[in-house]
C-alpha cells in the first residue's frame, strides 16, 4: 500500500467493524469451517488492499495455495488473525447469526471502496487464491501441481 491513509483507514475500518460484532456477540466454536473453502461449499473474495495487508509478512511456510483452503489456517486456528481480511472476519457458523455476514461484509466493503475513492486507488477484488498466487509469484516461489509454494531453483 503506497498511500499510508488507505493502511490506516483499513485498520478502522477492522475496528468499527469488531465494534460492530461485539455487539452482535456470534459464538464461534474453532470449527475452522471458514477456513476449509472447498468442504464447506464458499469462496473467500479480498480486496488487493486487504490481501497486501494480509500477505504483509509473507506466506506462511510451506503454504499451499489452492481454492480449497486457506493457507494460514493451521489446525483448527489462523495464524492470520490480525490481518484477516472481512469475509474471515464475519464468517461465524452461529445459527443466531445467519444473514448478518452480507450486511456487514456490504456496510464496510463500502466504506473501504470509499476510501479508496478518496486515496485515488484502484479497486480490485477476487479470490484470496488469486492473490496468493501472484505474491508467491512475486516473492520467485513456484506453485507446485499440488498447489504448494516452494523457492525457485
Amino acid at each position: 500500500m503506497t498511500d499510508p491513509r488507505l493502511k490506516a483507514g483499513l485498520l478502522q475500518i477492522y475496528e468499527d467493524l469488531a465494534q460492530d460484532l461485539a455487539q452482535l456477540a456470534p459464538v464461534c466454536d474453532l470449527s475452522g469451517r471458514c477456513c476449509r473453502f472447498k468442504e464447506y461449499d464458499h469462496r473467500l473474495y479480498i480486496s488487493r488492499t486487504e490481501a497486501e495487508l494480509l500477505l504483509q509478512d509473507g506466506l506462511p511456510v510451506d503454504a499451499v495455495i489452492n481454492e480449497d483452503n486457506c493457507p494460514f489456517q493451521k489446525g483448527q486456528l489462523c495464524t492470520a488473525r490480525e490481518k484477516r481480511p472481512f469475509g474471515c472476519r464475519v464468517y461465524f457458523c452461529d445459527p443466531k447469526y445467519a444473514g448478518q455476514a452480507e450486511i456487514l461484509s456490504e456496510k464496510y466493503l463500502e466504506q473501504l471502496r470509499e476510501l479508496h475513492r478518496e486515496t485515488d486507488t484502484v479497486w480490485e477484488y477476487g479470490e484470496l487464491h488469486l492473490f496468493l498466487h501472484e505474491a508467491a509469484a512475486q516473492r520467485g516461489l513456484s506453485t507446485t501441481s499440488h498447489g504448494t509454494s516452494t523457492p525457485e531453483t
